[in-house]
């Protein structure tokens, strides 16, 4: 029983922050690759979320106030973009805001939720495995 209580624990920390669920299931003495997994679990669970939901927000607000003003071309948001797109957004977002706020940030700037949420998994994961490796590094670097 205790080990579920830690893991539901580590599991909805990912739900909000990526970041503060990995070192929550080292502190809770949780196997790397259980950690790992659970934490990214949490994290597509709740961006998964924001996705959906955001997208039908985005559509509501849009069919009652209309599709509204242009970007601004010279925004730097807008910049980085139309530079980097899904891809950079959905890799970069759980290391930088995290990935539900990376997630909500691409509903908003009109991304595919299908392709947000593609390259949001690959990106959590990818952070949830270096994340893991580093903090299971660390420890058994300097001890716990």
């Amino acid at each position: 029983m205790e080990l579920f209580i830690k893991t539901a624990t580590v599991f909805g920390i990912g739900i909000i922050e990526l970041w503060a669920a990995i070192p929550a299931g080292m502190a809770f003495g949780l196997h790397p690759l259980l950690n790992g997994v659970v934490s990214a679990l949490g994290t597509m669970l709740g961006t998964l979320l924001v996705v959906l939901l955001g997208d039908r927000l985005r559509t509501w607000l849009i069919e009652r106030r209309g599709p509204g003003k242009e970007r601004e071309k010279n925004s730097r948001i807008y910049r980085i973009w139309e530079r980097y797109g899904v891809v950079g957004l959905g890799l970069l977002a759980p290391l930088i805001t995290g990935a539900p706020l990376g997630a909500a940030i691409g509903i908003t700037l009109g991304a595919s939720p299908r392709r947000l949420m593609f390259w949001c998994i690959i990106g959590i994961v990818l952070w949830a495995l270096i994340l893991t490796l580093i903090g299971t590094l660390g420890v058994a670097v300097f001890g716990s």
